[in-house]
């Protein structure tokens, strides 16, 4: 089951343009852009997302 909560990163405040938006399926993450919605989203599964943040907290992206 998909949850309709999106949740914006904690980066997006004070007015940044380049927010993003994740939620958490039963398998699945996804991500979007929050100024372009309606063009869908990203589909990540749990570990390619953790692999992703790692790199991200490593500063290695």
């Amino acid at each position: 089951m998909i949850s309709d909560q999106w949740h914006k990163s904690t980066y997006s405040q004070g007015g940044a343009t380049n927010c993003v938006e994740c939620r958490a399926a039963d398998t699945r993450v996804h991500v979007r852009d929050t100024q372009n919605r309606s063009a869908g989203y990203l589909s990540f599964s749990p570990d390619e997302w953790s692999a992703f943040l790692a790199d991200v907290q490593a500063g290695d992206l």
